[in-house]
């Protein structure tokens, strides 16, 4: 039994490398939560999570006063059972972004103490599917910039080796997310893929507005169109349109991902590790997506979702957001695909130096066996 004895957790806050906005918000900051956890063979694992700019103290006050203590004693390698055991502690702020966000934290740091243990890398460790995916590109695609910013970022992109990039949308006329798109397409050609996200900001209204142009510009998918919440919306909008409706982003759940593939209302799922919980919840979606025939393309952490989508076999894209590189390496690459990493664990190598000297104040705590 490797029994779990210590704990530590700090929160890191890392500035955007660019301006990031969508049609309902603008991304501040990554408030970074990282749990560091040890066994008493003294082998080690480090997980973490994030926001977007607010709520990195309450997942640090979860993790301090309720997750991190449960843990302490117990066998690191039934991963399973622990992730349950955490969830249902304090099952009464379950479903919900908090919660998930902290348990993601803990089980990533199990799955990289397990690569450690046994010598592999996560990719191999959750499936093996395959060992490279290809990338689309989000970071020239923000709401704020102009038809030619897109275009530009589009062709350098493509040069690169990127096979597609993502374009915000929601803009207050069907004319101006128009305009955007077509730019891209008509510089781009047909052969480039164009995902488009409008951040849940439509009202059912406007999303099928902007159906036919989606299916005449022949865009790889509508992402969050609608509320996350609006399940029959997004089966009405779904049984309309022949463009993928994609979702998941905003859902905190397997469950919540059951829901929406029984009811038919999406055709791509995009399970975000940390904000569905961890590793151990994010490959039941993906099974659970393989199972109806259904692609999981995840949301954001490149850098954790390359080992996870070169894990399974029906994970198409890695979106390509760079926001580590202040505090790790960079994510191998050969051109616009991504590579799994092959040593042990989550495979980011991290600049502790750097961790240490971005570590917010007064963020940082230590948790040990009561008997140590």
């Amino acid at each position: 039994m490797a029994r779990i004895t210590s704990a530590n957790a700090f929160m890191v806050d890392l500035e955007p490398k660019v301006v990031r906005t969508d049609a309902i918000q603008s991304f501040n900051s990554q408030e970074t939560i990282f749990v560091v956890v040890r066994d008493a063979d003294g082998t080690k694992g480090m997980g973490y999570s994030y926001t977007i700019g607010d709520g990195g103290p309450a997942i640090l006050s979860l993790l301090k006063e309720t997750l991190l203590p449960r843990l302490m004693g117990q066998d690191a390698d039934r991963i399973e059972a622990i992730w349950r055991d955490l969830l249902f502690c304090s099952h009464a702020t379950a479903v919900g972004p908090i919660m998930s966000l902290a348990l993601a934290a803990i089980d990533t740091a199990l799955w990289d103490m397990r690569g450690h243990k046994t010598g592999l890398p996560l990719h191999i460790l959750a499936g093996g599917a395959k060992s490279s995916v290809p990338m689309y590109t989000t970071e020239g695609g923000w709401l704020h910039l102009s038809p030619d910013a897109l275009v530009e970022d589009a062709v350098a992109s493509k040069e690169a080796g990127f096979l597609g990039s993502k374009v915000k949308i929601g803009k207050p006329t069907v004319a101006q997310d128009c305009e955007r798109l077509e730019a891209v397409r008509n510089v781009l050609g047909d052969d480039y893929e164009i995902m488009t996200d409008a951040n849940q900001s439509m009202t059912s209204g406007e999303a099928k507005r902007r159906l036919p142009m989606l299916e005449r510009l022949n865009i790889a998918w509508f992402e969050e169109p609608l509320p996350a919440d609006d399940i029959a919306g997004h089966a009405r909008l779904q049984s309309l349109s022949r463009v993928p409706v994609a979702v998941g982003e905003s859902m905190y759940s397997p469950g919540q991902f059951a829901d929406y593939i029984a009811q038919d209302a999406c055709e791509i799922v995009q399970a975000d590790v940390a904000r569905i919980g961890g590793i151990t919840p994010w490959l039941k979606v993906a099974h659970m997506a393989e199972a109806h025939n259904i692609a999981i393309c995840p949301h954001f952490l490149m850098e954790l979702h390359v080992s996870l989508v070169c894990a399974v076999p029906n994970a198409p894209w890695l979106e390509y957001i760079p926001q580590l590189e202040d505090i790790a390496a960079p994510m191998a690459r050969d051109g616009g695909n991504a590579l799994a990493p092959m040593t042990p664990g989550l495979g980011i190598e991290w600049d502790h130096d750097k961790l240490a000297a971005l570590t917010v104040a007064g963020s940082a705590f230590d948790i040990k066996e009561a008997h140590q």
